[in-house]
């Protein structure tokens, strides 16, 4: 027998608009060249607290220690995650006209292939029926 309606408990799920959308962190280099200089004062045992009190992971302090090493503060200034574009706006933008222009290209010969088509087979039928006269 199946169970009553009046007995189930309310299992609608409302969002959290906190857990909606995630997005990536940005530090400056102020606040990297701090967390260095905090890092390297710490003692043994410390640095893992400093990490969960800052919400950070290990192997970003590590990059961050490398890249100061590497270019000084302007190491530590990227502006954006991942590889920087290739190619330009103007660039990509002359990379799509070009691909439309090939696109009608082929239309084009299409239709001209088939004007030709359309050419020679009235000329057959005009010979056809011409020579079938005489």
């Amino acid at each position: 027998m199946p169970k009553s309606v009046a007995g189930r408990l309310d299992t609608q799920v409302t969002p959290e608009p906190t857990l909606e959308r995630r997005i990536r962190r940005t530090f400056n280099a102020e606040y990297k060249l701090r967390m260095i200089a905090e890092a390297q004062a710490c003692q043994h045992g410390e640095l893992g607290a400093l990490l969960r009190r800052e919400k950070l992971y290990s192997h970003q302090l590590s990059d961050w220690r490398r890249e100061f090493a590497e270019n000084g503060v302007a190491g530590l200034s990227k502006s954006a995650p991942g590889p920087a574009a290739v190619r330009t706006p103007d660039q990509r933008r002359i990379d799509q006209l070009e691909k439309e222009k090939s696109r009608l290209n082929r239309k084009l010969a299409m239709a001209h292939d088939c004007l030709d088509l359309q050419k020679k087979a009235l000329s057959l039928l005009d010979h056809l029926s011409n020579g079938s006269d005489a």
